[in-house]
């Protein structure tokens, strides 16, 4: 594969804002080379086999738990869940503390979902394990940038004359992408920001100028363009992110009213009908149906939103494949 000629030195994966281009698609690459083994009868390799994961989780989850619990189990590593409800946390135990004590019981590999930004750092500079971020605050959620970024590789780069092979795409280049709704709470939004830039796509950031911070601009100036008309840039976009309203932190009224939000920043069937024929339809998830976008649109031929878990199982297993894989030869180094 062509991630053979990338390399992975990093024990943790923190954020998509620190990653080079050839580290993303080296993630990219070996998430491809491992999705198969999901379609295998018995459904694991031995790669990480006597491996701990600790999924440490302080914020509510489903898809990304899960998928970084399968992740680990497919590649034959043990998995503990963390509950932070009925743990020393509650009593008053630091973060520091609670990840140390974990680490000292064998563990190999700490993924962490926090509702503060920067505690995936705060952890990486304190154990020796692999960190991996699964979403701190407002700040990132790498792996959901990457399995975004994932499913548009694997779907643009399909798209090739019926009498060429299928070339997977090393650039992004040509390709404008729409990041629509709460980009402002969104840690998705920036994650995929840093990846879709990196890998030099066009991206327009669309909704409410409430939600959209000016600053974001400025981070890729030459990438990054903002709007608050829908209706006018999805004609001109090839694949759209819709993002959930996160109404749990939302410190104020951000827009009149849902039904306001709905109607003039909703992915609906009539607005898809304006827009490119083989537009691509992503969400994170989870779906507030009806308000960002229909449900005849979430479940029609232009989503690659159920194809987006899939994809995020993958590349999850890539994510600690590489960065247990690192940490164990550095440290045997060392």
């Amino acid at each position: 594969m062509n991630g053979e000629t990338r390399t992975w030195n990093r024990p943790h994966l923190l954020d998509l804002e620190s990653l080079s281009a050839e580290e993303i698609l080296a993630i990219l690459d070996t998430a491809r080379s491992l999705k198969e083994v999901s379609t295998r009868s018995i459904k694991k390799v031995p790669a990480l086999r006597g491996k701990v994961c600790v999924n440490l989780f302080f914020e509510d989850s489903t898809r990304t738990k899960i998928s970084f619990s399968l992740a680990a189990q497919r590649l034959s590593a043990d998995v503990i869940d963390f509950s932070a409800s009925t743990s020393s946390v509650s009593k008053g135990e630091t973060l520091r503390d609670t990840a140390r004590n974990i680490e000292a019981m064998g563990v190999d590999a700490i993924i962490i979902r926090h509702r503060s930004s920067g505690a995936p750092h705060l952890l990486s500079r304190n154990v020796r394990c692999s960190v991996i971020n699964a979403g701190d605050g407002a700040h990132e959620h790498p792996t959901q940038g990457l399995l975004d970024l994932f499913t548009m590789r694997e779907h643009f780069s399909n798209k090739q004359p019926t009498n060429a092979k299928p070339k997977l795409l090393t650039s992004f280049a040509g390709l404008h992408v729409a990041i629509v709704g709460d980009i402002a709470n969104s840690r998705v939004a920036r994650s995929n920001i840093h990846g879709l830039a990196k890998l030099n796509a066009k991206i327009t950031l669309v909704g409410p100028a409430t939600l959209i911070p000016n600053d974001l601009k400025k981070l890729y100036p030459n990438a990054i363009n903002i709007s608050h008309d829908l209706d006018s840039v999805l004609p001109t976009v090839d694949a759209v992110n819709m993002l959930r309203i996160q109404f749990e932190r939302l410190t104020s009224a951000a827009f009149p009213s849902v039904r306001e939000y709905s109607r003039l920043f909703g992915l609906t069937k009539e607005r898809l009908a304006k827009a490119r024929p083989n537009l691509l339809v992503l969400h994170p998830g989870p779906m507030n149906r009806g308000l960002e976008i229909t449900t005849d649109v979430a479940d029609g031929n232009n989503s690659a939103i159920l194809q987006q878990v899939t994809n995020g199982l993958a590349v999850r297993m890539a994510t600690l494949y590489l960065c247990v894989g690192a940490n164990s030869s550095h440290r045997s180094e060392n």
